[in-house]
């Protein structure tokens, strides 16, 4: 019988060759008898010393004292812990394409040493630092020659695909691959893509061509495209390059959604906004949070300026792709490595998904923070969307401990725009009453109206 301590890693059931497990809070990865040679072929060629180096590949220790969970254990690991698990569909354009290269570079540097990687599955892959990097280590398979690479199906569904509609069609349908948990199929993604000069050759192949095998595969009643058929070790080299190169010409550019500029239209003077900066910045040195969660981040200006600790990790998350992708290129330009960007609608967050709705965790399972950003934010909640205060609050409690929120009064032009074009049924808006209902789960521990404007901004401490 497994003690009371031990719990398996719910996502971690559908490889035979090991599975995820937490130990009195730490966690390990049980290696299974059946991936034996090829756990010992990764160690011995120095694959894996080559790829923890160049930081594509998550490190771990032997943990030898560490009992197996099962009777078919071979080794147990303890791989350096993710800060943050993130998904796919929570990615921006170039957050999945940095995380495609990297597969594909990982790829190409195990053919070298007589390895491929049996999976390619974007799940695999974790921003940890602001860089992308494998996390499972019993990916790697021995190369057997003559072999297609099995993983190349894959690979076009969980990143060529979704890419490609990103680039060609829109950025927000990468929320596919939430709806498609094994990766966007390649019929549907070849059905909504253009053809013709539209598309170059690459993506005709891998998408059109490879949608248009597979059908004819099943019409047919045929083994998988993937078996056996005697294919050189440098045509498996050469697609995984010609794959990089079709990733690599991808291309996207945010200024096409509606936030990706806001700062540039901000009603906020230069003072005003200093103060604001100036008080957030405070309200982080003074209590030191460990993780912040800044919600509405736009383009994660808030999150870079006021949180300078890189021991203090941020979750700093918008619904509008084109800010989300702004804000990773920045940091990615700037070498911020501890703020995390995402795209997450606030009004319908991640869910739990896959098989019993336990394989990828809801946004809010992954918290709670120590701190919240709300800059900007409760207005719209509250009146683009119909949120009560109330809501909103319990919301915002639920995610994490402390509260910076600012509230923006309906004297505001950013207010009086959204209302100019609907009825004002919002009788409850008001500061006096939005400090009664957050009294209900936050003390108040400072408040200020910011310079120049009708805005005033809160820390708050939850009860």
């Amino acid at each position: 019988m497994i003690p009371a301590e031990i719990r398996r890693e719910s996502s971690s059931f559908r490889d035979p060759s090991g599975f995820v497990f937490y130990r009195e809070g730490a966690l390990f990865r049980q290696i299974n008898q059946v991936y034996q040679p090829d756990y010992e072929r990764l160690m011995e060629s120095g694959l894996y010393e080559e790829l923890v180096g160049g930081g594509l590949l998550i490190p771990h220790e032997e943990a030898a004292g560490v009992p197996f969970q099962s009777e078919d254990g071979y080794r147990v690991i303890r791989p350096a812990p993710v800060r943050f698990i993130s998904y796919p569909y929570e990615w921006c354009f170039s957050q999945l394409k940095d995380a495609a290269l990297l597969t594909l570079e990982i790829q190409r540097r195990a053919l070298a040493r007589d390895m491929v990687l049996k999976d390619a599955s974007a799940y695999n892959i974790q921003f940890q630092g602001g860089r992308p990097v494998l996390i499972d280590t019993l990916s790697f398979a021995r190369y057997e020659p003559g072999e297609a690479w099995a993983a190349y199906r894959q690979f076009c569904q969980h990143f060529l695909a979704p890419l490609a509609l990103m680039a060609y069609r829109d950025a927000r349908l990468n929320k596919l691959t939430q709806a498609f948990i094994d990766g966007v199929p390649l019929d549907l993604a070849s059905g909504l893509l253009p053809r013709g000069l539209g598309v170059n050759f690459g993506i005709h192949t891998h998408i059109h061509l490879h949608a248009l095998s597979q059908k004819l595969t099943t019409d047919r009643k045929r083994e998988s495209p993937t078996r056996q058929t005697n294919i050189a070790k440098s045509s498996l080299a050469a697609l995984c390059e010609n794959l990089r190169a079709v990733v690599s010409r991808l291309d996207w550019q945010p200024s096409k959604t509606a936030w990706a500029e806001y700062y540039q239209f901000t009603n906020y003077s230069e003072p005003s906004f200093d103060f604001k900066v100036q008080f957030v910045k405070e309200a982080v040195e003074r209590l030191c949070p460990g993780v912040v969660w800044d919600l509405g981040a736009n383009t994660g200006l808030f999150s870079k300026r006021c949180v300078r600790d890189e021991n203090c990790m941020v979750v700093s998350s918008d619904y509008d792709p084109g800010a989300v992708e702004i804000n990773y290129l920045d940091c990615k330009k700037e070498g911020i490595a501890h703020v995390h960007p995402l795209v997450i609608d606030l009004t319908n967050p991640s869910p739990a998904i896959g098989w019993g709705n336990r394989e990828r965790m809801s946004f809010m399972e992954r918290g709670p923070a120590d701190m919240v950003f709300a800059l900007a934010l409760v207005h719209h909640l509250a009146i683009s969307n119909n949120l009560p205060l109330e809501k909103i609050r319990d919301f915002f409690a639920a995610a994490g401990r402390d509260l910076v929120v600012e509230f923006v009064p309906k004297e505001d032009s950013q207010v009086r725009r959204l209302l100019a074009t609907r009825e004002d049924i919002f009788a409850d808006y008001t500061l006096e009453n939005f400090l009664k209902v957050f009294s209900e789960k936050y003390a108040l521990e400072r408040q200020e109206r910011i310079p120049g404007s009708e805005r005033v901004i809160c820390l708050m401490r939850g009860k």
